[in-house]
């Protein structure tokens, strides 16, 4: 039984070692771990950047941030109101640590007294819906309202998708309104 037990150990040893020269990846092999350390740092500056995103002074419901995080650059996009916060925007993300270069792609909208009549509108229409008021209480609501040229497009995160189809029908029955894009996520269905 010992002299069994002893080839079968050591024949366990024999095929561990193959499996280790052959170079087949384990769980615990440097290649996966240096994987696991990229994507853990990745997932912290994703976080960070959002972070510091959203705790702009002047970002509003009428404003939409995106990025992008390739290693150890970050691609800005979106549409703003102000052209302060598309230069503040670009200049928080490039104080995180980590961050050697930041493309700003965001697009300023054109200053229009009516687009800002409608912004009020749509807000109004919006989140005074009694389905939709629970996400006015937000410190930033999570439906952003974009206006260009009377044209809308509603961004950021619904919690089903009756209320991404409802702020769409709100948007809609706003005069004045040439079109309405609804590019509403519904949680947990995102990329």
């Amino acid at each position: 039984m010992r002299k069994e037990l002893r080839v079968l150990f050591v024949s366990f040893l024999l095929v561990a070692d193959i499996a280790a020269a052959s170079g087949s990846p384990t769980a615990s092999s440097p290649q996966n771990k240096n994987q696991r350390s990229e994507e853990k740092y990745r997932e912290k500056l994703v976080k960070e950047v959002r972070h510091q995103l959203v705790m702009l002074p002047w970002y509003s419901v009428f404003d939409n941030l995106a990025f992008q995080v390739e290693g150890d650059k970050v691609i800005l996009s979106g549409q703003v109101t102000r052209p302060t916060l598309k230069s503040d925007a670009e200049a928080a993300v490039k104080s995180i640590e980590g961050v050697a270069s930041v493309v700003n792609n965001i697009e300023v909208l054109p200053v229009s007294p009516m687009d800002d009549q409608l912004r009020r509108a749509l807000f109004r229409a919006i989140y005074s819906d009694p389905g939709l008021q629970r996400y006015a209480i937000q410190a930033i609501p999570s439906i952003h309202i974009i206006v260009k040229n009377g044209n809308v497009t509603l961004e950021g995160v619904g919690d089903s998708e009756t209320d991404k189809n409802l702020a769409g029908l709100r948007a809609n029955e706003v005069p004045n309104v040439f079109s309405v894009k609804n590019n509403l996520v519904v949680a947990g269905n995102s990329k």
